[in-house]
């Protein structure tokens, strides 16, 4: 008799569906697994063993063999041990075959019987109730899992307690979804003195997510308005909330089963590894841009990062998605995040102050800034120069708006676009338009294309830039509330593009 329970093997934030078979034969006693496993799951038999042993569970004395099927499917991690354990059990005829036949599960053992929390257990339950089938993981998962409410999910904290379950001795209620976490208050743009042109340019960068450079001295405050970047993003929409939910579950940050509302900010320090930005390493664990999505990507000293690492956004910030290739599968986890970059304007971050500034200079500025390849900077909509502020403005009280009020200008712009692009499948923000749909949504006034036009012959832009600048200019009327974009709008765009460009081409 062959006696089958489920799990799931993940490749990406996708679960595919793994069946557990178990089939005790006569022979020597041996305990096999097969099917493809790695090492985690190959020494889940010893896990297996002792937790049966602490329930006074004695394995037969035949040939145990685990298959894990399809068994040309690579099957990594140790969650395999809850739906081994499950499968043997009912061989063993000490719960119904019937009913584990029907369960997916997941979870590793500890060696006194204890269920230990895994990852994934938000996509496996997604998967679970696409095929309609309960779902069983460790009582800390639980709350993570419950979210999908298609499914029903029990989440003991012992094997004890699943065939209690399983015998009718005590059943398991159904797990109830974690809390929903919000933003308790942040970093208030309010903070920052000076900076009225970051500032500003923050905010269009909220409003449509547009990719943002600052360049400034050191201690100009590049990091300090990077950091008030979420507190002017609105709340993930529920759709979008899942999404981010099903990434931190896949690399294990969700707390406590909690959904947050809050958008992602994460700042990876510059000596991360290609792996740890885009995805790789054991497991094809998804990277810093992934856990990024539907937030925002701080990368504070930006030429600092290796070549390699900067090469690889390229692509990412075009598509929205990153592909893990490995020998035997590719990978795809969505990326679409915000990108927010800051550099000194040259290595010893002077160059600007002469009294201060390096005997290489001004040539070490252009050599430190060249590390930025010009593809990469051409992604990047808004350049911002952040200038060192003055110790008499330190002096003075804060000024301008607050971040709840730019947050407000920033989710109505977001409003305007939602409606906008309602009818068009991956596109939620400016930054998304592109093709017959852009030049029809972002087509500017007679004096607007004028100005576009010889902008474009004056700089050299490239047709990237071109679709860019008409992103831009998009946001910044749909800041003011304009159903046309006018000249005004277009010229601020520009100016954010090259720097003193407005004078340039007025003149």
């Amino acid at each position: 008799m062959v006696t089958r329970a489920l799990t799931v093997a993940f490749e990406g934030i996708e679960a595919r569906l793994v069946e557990v078979q178990c089939a005790l034969s006569p022979g020597l006693p041996a305990f096999q697994i097969v099917g493809l496993p790695d090492k985690a799951v190959s020494e889940a038999r010893e896990r297996v063993r002792a937790a049966l042993s602490a329930l006074s569970v004695a394995l037969p004395s035949k040939r145990i063999t685990i298959n894990l099927s399809p068994a040309d499917m690579p099957k990594e991690g140790s969650h395999f041990d809850l739906p081994i354990a499950m499968a043997l059990l009912a061989a063993l005829e000490l719960i119904p075959a019937e009913e584990v036949a029907d369960t997916v599960a997941l979870g590793e053992l500890s060696l006194d019987g204890a269920l230990v929390p895994v990852s994934g257990a938000l996509p496996a339950a997604m998967t679970a109730a696409a095929g309609d089938f309960a779902l069983f993981c460790p009582s800390q998962c639980g709350p993570e899992a419950a979210w999908v409410e298609a499914t029903r999910v029990f989440a003991p904290a012992t094997l004890a307690q699943l065939i209690h379950h399983y015998t009718g001795q005590a059943p398991l209620s159904p797990a109830k979804p974690g809390e929903v976490t919000r933003d308790g208050g942040g970093r208030d743009l309010f903070d920052v003195k000076g900076q009225e042109r970051a500032k500003r340019a923050l905010e269009i960068a909220a409003a449509g997510r547009h990719h943002m450079l600052m360049v400034g001295t050191p201690g100009s405050g590049k990091s300090m308005l990077a950091a008030r970047m979420p507190g002017l993003l609105p709340e993930l929409s529920p759709t979008e909330a899942l999404e981010t939910s099903m990434i931190q579950s896949i690399a294990g940050l969700l707390d406590q089963g909690g959904i947050s509302r809050m958008r992602p900010f994460r700042e990876p320090h510059h000596t991360a590894s290609v792996a740890a930005i885009v995805g790789g390493g054991k497991g094809a664990k998804p990277g810093e841009i992934s856990l990024a999505h539907n937030g925002v990507l701080f990368l504070d000293e930006l030429p600092e990062f290796p070549r390699m690492v900067l090469e690889t956004l390229r692509q990412p910030i075009e598509t929205g998605e990153v592909v893990v290739a490995r020998a035997n599968a590719h990978i795809r986890y969505p990326c679409r995040f915000l990108l927010i970059a800051a550099a000194n304007p040259c290595k010893c971050g002077y160059l600007s102050e002469p009294a201060r500034a390096c005997a290489r200079a001004p040539g070490c500025g252009a050599e430190y800034m060249g590390r930025i390849s010009g593809p990469l900077m051409d992604r990047f909509d808004l350049r911002v120069d952040v200038p060192p502020v003055a110790f008499t403005d330190l002096d003075l009280p804060p000024s301008g708006d607050s971040s709840a009020m730019v947050a407000a200008r920033v989710a109505g712009a977001r409003k305007l676009q939602a409606a906008r692009y309602a009818a068009h499948d991956g596109m939620r923000v400016n930054a998304d338009a592109e093709g017959a749909l852009l030049e029809e949504v972002a087509r500017p006034d007679a004096e607007g294309r004028a100005l576009l036009s010889r902008a474009s012959e004056r700089f050299g832009l490239s047709a990237r830039a071109y679709h860019r600048l008409l992103r831009v200019a998009r946001t910044i009327a749909d800041l003011e509330g304009s159903t046309d974009v006018r000249a005004p709008h277009m010229a601020e765009a520009i100016s954010y593009r090259v720097m003193g460009m407005p004078e340039a081409v007025n003149g």
